[in-house]
């Protein structure tokens, strides 16, 4: 007989499962009812006359009442029940269903102790009652491995249970996790995206900005003036559009690292943005003593221009008109460094940098790298990053 998994019983087990239903109740009263109806209507048809007929229908009764007390409380129930069984033949189907139901739902010392009780009083009523056809050395193996089987078979049972609630639990769990992984996935690459956006787009409309003021604050310029700088700001945002496009193609690739690498910015672009810095009016003095001969791995070489790049619009956003210096410097095996220094401008715009700051240290820190920044003791705001270049 299966026997529902969410019985459970009042007693203080540990790690019991919660009292059954009315159902469950039910259910096994009618199953397990029938089953002593049908053996006392077996003893009642027994040829010769039983002295014990009375006592075995008051043990049914008495069987069928305990049913829903023993899926209530198991041990108490099967205790009882094994002890009608000592009495009646009539009680062994519900002592046995006991067995079985405390085996499924508590401890195995719990269900020894039960089926013990029950073999003991196999033992006594087969001593007093013997069973006609078989020796009582054999009625009673009978009697002991019958409960034997029964325990084994509720705590293999109670096992398996245990084992499908806890890979449904593994499983939950995992689907937790890949669903946490994925949300932390998605976050990492928008601000991926957004610290790419910011690098380019800030450069480049910074730039812009310069010649649109240019454009307000001088209106009676020449014509001819007029006209370069709007044909100025006309290609930076034309360049911002492309580099915008190079950005989002590259960040819709599956995540491989040396995807377009190849083509991405580095070092060697770094004299094109010192050559826009200086023709928005910003006075740039680059010095390269990198090695041209030794190439720079892609990832650290668009990690060294995002970060002139970030200097600069910043040097021209935060104090507009001072000069910078930009250092670029390092051998493979030791590192690469870039260094970028200008004076503070006075007054509450010359201030150290903007936001954009905490995403370029983001950056170099997952290049691999360090970035510092200072104001130094000379009133000069001090950009140092490092980042590993390999021999």
């Amino acid at each position: 007989m299966e026997i529902s998994r969410s019985g459970g019983g009042g007693s203080a087990d540990a790690g019991c499962p919660p009292s059954p239903g009315w159902a469950v109740s039910v259910v096994v009263t009618v199953a397990v009812g029938a089953l002593v109806a049908v053996t006392l209507w077996a003893l009642s048809r027994d040829a010769s006359p039983d002295p014990h007929l009375a006592l075995d229908v008051a043990v049914a009764v008495a069987a069928i009442g305990l049913l829903p007390v023993t899926v209530r409380w198991p041990l108490a129930g099967g205790l009882v029940l094994g002890a009608l069984a000592a009495l009646s033949p009539a009680a062994t189907p519900a002592a046995t269903f006991a067995a079985l139901y405390i085996a499924r739902q508590r401890r195995f010392p719990v269900a020894l102790v039960v089926a013990g009780a029950g073999v003991a009083a196999h033992a006594f009523r087969g001593w007093w009652r013997p069973a006609g056809g078989v020796s009582y050395t054999w009625w009673l193996l009978l009697m002991a491995a019958a409960y034997a089987a029964l325990v084994g078979w509720g705590a293999l049972a109670q096992a398996r249970d245990a084992l499908l609630r806890s890979l449904r639990e593994r499983a939950r769990r995992a689907e937790a996790e890949q669903g946490r992984r994925v949300a932390e996935a998605r976050i990492a690459e928008r601000a991926r995206m957004a610290r790419e956006m910011h690098d380019v787009l800030a450069h480049r409309l910074s730039l812009v900005a310069t010649y649109a003021g240019a454009l307000e604050y001088r209106p009676d310029s020449s014509p001819e003036r007029l006209s370069k700088a709007a044909g100025v700001v006309r290609d930076g945002v034309h360049q911002a559009l492309d580099e915008l496009r190079q950005v989002i193609a590259v960040l819709r690739e599956d995540g491989d690292p040396q995807v377009g690498s190849a083509g991405g910015p580095g070092p060697a672009d770094v004299p094109g943005l010192v050559e826009e810095s200086r023709a928005a009016g910003t006075s740039v003095r680059l010095d390269n003593r990198l090695d041209v001969a030794a190439p720079v791995p892609p990832a650290t070489g668009r990690t060294v221009y995002r970060v002139v790049q970030e200097a600069l619009t910043n040097a021209r956003r935060h104090a507009p008109g001072q000069p910078v210096v930009v250092v670029l410097n390092g051998v493979p095996g030791q590192g690469l460094s870039v260094d970028v220094r200008n004076p503070l401008r006075d007054g509450p715009d010359g201030s150290a940098g903007g936001t954009g700051l905490v995403g370029l240290t983001e950056r170099v820190q997952l290049a691999g790298g360090r970035l510092d920044h200072e104001v130094t003791a000379g009133g000069e705001f001090r950009l140092h990053a490092w980042l590993p270049w390999p021999p």
